[in-house]
């Protein structure tokens, strides 16, 4: 949906994310190792030129051990990737190098706080402050990546101010986190990761493990409501943003409503489901919902009007 003059180097920011997430996600080579290849993959964008024999050692200890076909193929091609990397011009390289920068150290997070790939091992964030940090690495710092590109290379963007745009983009990504963080909380406390901080659980009288008891879950519902709540404010931030998109940039406001409106949704979901705590159970938008909101949102031509009473309704059906 994006326009061409952003379409290019959107996409291959998001290989390189994909890539890095798959390194770290690696689970078949031990934490330290991953680790050492994501810093690795970090590298190639701060060395200047990118170390070939340093990707091809990436691609000869990790590609065998994909079972999503899709990943494999994509760390297969990673040199491809780079070579693509080298065409775009010396501003662009340096926007997608401060992406990389700071982006793998939510990835990296998740290699050195949480200990073990299981329920025994299960650990948690300290402090609402270490949530908020994760979210910005891993969702965050792309509202801002994005806010930079845009704004460059989008004349209707030229009157933003990008340091205030990009703090409001930031926002929104931090709300696309939270949703992702509350929706598959279940499957990630069986792999040893409790993203809800650990003081938050004590004020509820309930420590991580607890968590792990599906009858935990209406104990658990106030602090579940405060983390939606977060998320719903971050994410009327992310309306905020989209409505300041010109009313012709069409393509860009769909890229934008298009995420808010199905986090809206799931979060809807999420406050209501009776088996969160289930890790069998996925909690989602089906898909008719996805096609009503693209549906909506098109066929207005990604009118603020009819998409904000979308948004309003929705949160009204969250908090």
């Amino acid at each position: 949906m994006l326009p061409t003059t952003v379409r290019d180097q959107m996409g291959l920011a998001y290989l390189f994310a994909r890539a890095a997430d798959t390194i770290a996600d690696t689970d078949l080579i031990g934490r330290e190792q991953r680790l050492s290849y994501l810093n690795q993959f970090r590298t190639q964008f701060t060395t200047g030129s990118v170390v070939r024999k340093d990707v091809q050692a990436i691609q000869s200890a990790l590609v065998t051990h994909q079972s999503d076909s899709a990943e494999r193929v994509l760390l297969q091609r990673l040199e491809d990737c780079f070579a693509l990397y080298d065409e775009f011009d010396c501003e662009d390289q340096e926007r997608i190098r401060w992406l990389m920068g700071v982006l793998p150290d939510g990835m990296a997070m998740d290699l050195t706080h949480f200990h073990g790939e299981s329920a025994p091992s299960l650990t948690a964030f300290q402090t609402m402050d270490e949530l908020d940090r994760y979210t910005y690495y891993v969702a965050g710092c792309v509202g801002e990546f994005w806010t930079r590109m845009v704004c460059a290379h989008c004349p209707s963007m030229a009157r933003w101010n990008v340091t205030q745009m990009s703090a409001i983009g930031v926002r929104f990504g931090k709300g696309l986190q939270l949703t992702n963080i509350v929706k598959d909380i279940a499957r990630d406390l069986h792999r040893g990761r409790c993203y809800v901080p650990e003081p938050l659980l004590h004020e509820a009288g309930l420590t991580p493990t607890d968590l792990l008891k599906r009858d935990t879950l209406p104990k658990f519902r106030p602090v579940l409501n405060r983390l939606i709540t977060l998320a719903v404010e971050h994410l009327d931030q992310g309306w905020m943003y989209t409505m300041a998109i010109p009313r012709f940039e069409i393509r860009q406001r769909l890229a934008c409503m298009w995420p808010i409106l199905l986090a809206g949704e799931t979060l809807k979901r999420v406050a209501a489901a009776p088996d969160l705590l289930d890790p069998a159970v996925n909690v989602k938008a089906p898909r008719s919902v996805v096609y009503r909101v693209i549906a909506l949102t098109t066929l207005t031509g990604a009118s603020g009007y009819a998409g904000t009473a979308y948004w309003g309704r929705l949160r009204k059906q969250i908090v």
